[in-house]
Order: structure tokens, then C-alpha cells, then sequence
């Protein structure tokens, strides 16, 4: 299992590591990463991985067997051998943008209280595809409000309960296309808010911004109809 230090300690930027193995894709598995495996609908991390003598440029990474995280090269370089340590280096730029807009999604399923049926990620836009029979009758209302939930700067934290505390609530799950992660014994849950200023708290495995107001600015691009009853609605960071 590699140490998830994305999760931990989402701003940490660097970290040295040690290289467990490789996959026979070309993949390089580490101790410990801080780049994020692309999953629930966010991207993974892209970087550059370096070590003694040698630097290659990470791509992606994806989750692996048993808890690991594999990064993918960019291109087919020689590889970090099995043992060595290696540094490891965000993009940072491209992952805070995903964190901005992770958390904004957070925020728009809590002015749309209807079931999620998707969602998608990227570093300068995300959208959510709801059940939603009918569009919102008021855009320009629901990005003002949008915009005043960014803006009350509210503490984004965390928290763990057990499998089958989540399975006692089932209310908490919002996404209907992707299920919490499991297998741990444990669900991590994404809290906006605190106490009576509570405004969200549902399962999530991604990384997400310290305070709401580190979003910024965010503007509603149009309603997609996709399907009978479902509809997309995307945000954009301004």
C-alpha cells in the first residue's frame, strides 16, 4: 500500500519517496506519493519524478492493487530502479485549479439537493449531471449563490467513520455513478463548514481547498439535457 500524502497533507508540493516496483506497463510504484490517482470523477496528478542522476516527467497516476498509487511516465525513459529514493514534484498549478474546482462541485450539489448522477473534473472547469426533470428556472440566481457560498469562506475539513456507520446513513451518499471508497473499514467524509454553519458533509476520496474562499470567482456555463431526466450543469473558474 502506498502512503497517501495527497490525502494527508493535500498542499504538500514535494516529498521523497522510495520506488517499491514497476508495473510491466512501464508504471513506477512508490512508497509514498503525493500526486493524486485519478478517480471519482477528478484527474490524477501530473509532475516530474527525479532521483540521482536521472528525471522523468510523470503524466498521470492511476490506483493500483491492494491501496497502491502507479505513476505513469510521460514518455518511455529509463526508469527509477526498485529500491532507490526519489523525489517527487507536483505540478501544483494544475492540482490546486482541481482542488478549487472539486470543492466548488461540493458547493453546487448543495444548492441542487437532487440525486448526482455524474461528474468530471478539470483545472478550469467541473460539472455535475443531476435527476433533474426540470432546469433551475433562475441561472443568473443560482450562480449568485453559488458565488455568496464561495465567499462566506467556510473551513472545508475532514473526517472517518466506519463502513458500516455509512451503510446506517445512507442519506450521506449524493453520487448515484460513484460509490465511496471502501475495503479499509473506513469512509472518509468531506465536512463545509462547521457546526451551525455546517452546509455539507458527504464521502470523498479527492483533495479539496482549506476554505471555500480560496475558490474565487466562479461563472454557471449552460444547462445540458442528457437523457430523459438527467442535466449537466458546468462551472467555470473565473
Amino acid at each position: 500500500m502506498t502512503e497517501a500524502l495527497y490525502q494527508s497533507a493535500p498542499y504538500q508540493r514535494e516529498a521523497g519517496s522510495r520506488v517499491l516496483a514497476h508495473t510491466p506497463e512501464g508504471g513506477i510504484l512508490c512508497a509514498a506519493s503525493v500526486f493524486y490517482p485519478q478517480g471519482g470523477g477528478q484527474p490524477g496528478d501530473s509532475g516530474q519524478l527525479s532521483w540521482l542522476g536521472g528525471q522523468i516527467e510523470i503524466a498521470t497516476a492511476i490506483k493500483g492493487m491492494d491501496g497502491g498509487v502507479i505513476l505513469v511516465p510521460a514518455e518511455p525513459l529509463p526508469l527509477p530502479p526498485v529500491g532507490l529514493p526519489v523525489r517527487q514534484s507536483l505540478d501544483w498549478e494544475r492540482r490546486h485549479r482541481h482542488m478549487r474546482v472539486h470543492t466548488a462541485l461540493h458547493l453546487l450539489s448543495v444548492l441542487v439537493p437532487l440525486p448526482v448522477t455524474g461528474g468530471q473534473i478539470a483545472a478550469d472547469k467541473g460539472r455535475l449531471d443531476f435527476d433533474m426533470p426540470e432546469p433551475p428556472a433562475d441561472l443568473a440566481a443560482l450562480e449568485a449563490a453559488l458565488n455568496a457560498l464561495a465567499a462566506r469562506d467556510l473551513p472545508v475539513t475532514e473526517t472517518w467513520i466506519t463502513e458500516a456507520e455509512l451503510d446506517a446513513n445512507p442519506g450521506l451518499v449524493k453520487t448515484l455513478s460513484v460509490k465511496p471508497p471502501r475495503g479499509q473499514g473506513r469512509v472518509r467524509l468531506v465536512r463545509i463548514g462547521s457546526g451551525a454553519d455546517q452546509i455539507d458533509l458527504q464521502p470523498c476520496g479527492g483533495t479539496h481547498v482549506a476554505r471555500t474562499g480560496e475558490i474565487g470567482r466562479l461563472r454557471l456555463g449552460k444547462i445540458e439535457k442528457k437523457g430523459k431526466q438527467n442535466r449537466r450543469l458546468t462551472i467555470h473558474l473565473a
